[in-house]
């Protein structure tokens, strides 16, 4: 879509088929969204030619004001939003250090959590990032409902706390962040965790945390690497046709 916010929209877009590649988002369930201001944000919405996540365009991803109505001229003609804006907009308006949220359907996710295996630092080197969040503790929402509702929404954000990360019980996860790239980012790491859980306790293993002194030696890569980089092979991925197996 081109005209205003076209870099952003492209963003969502990209962003959306990430989590369609990699597995957290299998068919037309799940959405990206982009506070703009105060009153506005992007989110992906559902289009007249509906296909799925992984075949998102950015002329997909609407403009729309928190109450769920057109912030620009023809923004909603043939669109639809979410029925679960609530869950965005709440979160966007709760914390001033979120401005994207991500909501995906990851099945491995899922699969952990009901099988009563919360995410823990299982790892080290293997994924820092991720290592360091699981570390500080993912919460669970335990309700397996849509957040479709404001009373429904402040349950989940209550839950979410100021944690980054928030597993939907019997439903998904929502993962904020500062920026579209690291809210992706740490949804991936989440379920990458997840599933080696349920790999290692499947082989008859079990899980143990990272000892403290190696979680103390785990060096900050920086922004550049941990999230840009990082970034850059997400997209080199999903443009180059390499579907990663889920």
């Amino acid at each position: 879509m081109t005209g205003k916010f076209g870099e952003e929209r492209a963003l969502i877009a990209n962003a959306c088929r990430v989590l369609a590649h990699r597995g957290l988002a299998d068919g037309i369930l799940g959405h990206v969204s982009l506070r703009i201001d105060d009153e506005s944000l992007l989110v992906r919405c559902r289009g007249p030619r509906e296909r799925g996540l992984g075949f998102t365009e950015a002329e997909d991803i609407r403009l729309i004001r928190f109450d769920g109505t057109a912030a620009g001229p023809g923004e909603l003609d043939g669109w639809h939003v979410p029925n679960e804006l609530p869950l965005h907009t709440a979160a966007l308006s709760a914390r001033d250090d979120i401005a994207a949220v991500v909501h995906a359907h990851p099945s491995r996710i899922v699969a952990a959590d009901l099988a009563g295996i919360r995410i823990r630092p299982i790892v080290g080197a293997f994924d820092i990032p991720g290592t360091r969040l699981a570390a500080a503790g993912v919460p669970v929402y335990p309700r397996g409902v849509l957040v479709r509702n404001h009373a429904l929404a402040a349950e989940m954000l209550t839950a979410l706390g100021d944690y980054p990360v928030l597993v939907l019980r019997a439903h998904g996860i929502t993962s904020v962040a500062p920026t579209v790239e690291q809210a992706v980012l740490q949804a991936i790491s989440v379920d990458t965790i997840a599933g080696l859980s349920l790999d290692i306790l499947s082989a008859g293993g079990t899980l143990s945390d990272l000892s403290g002194e190696d979680m103390a030696e785990l060096p900050d890569l920086g922004n550049s690497f941990n999230t840009s980089t990082a970034w850059r092979h997400e997209m080199a991925r999903i443009h180059g046709g390499f579907v990663a197996p889920c």
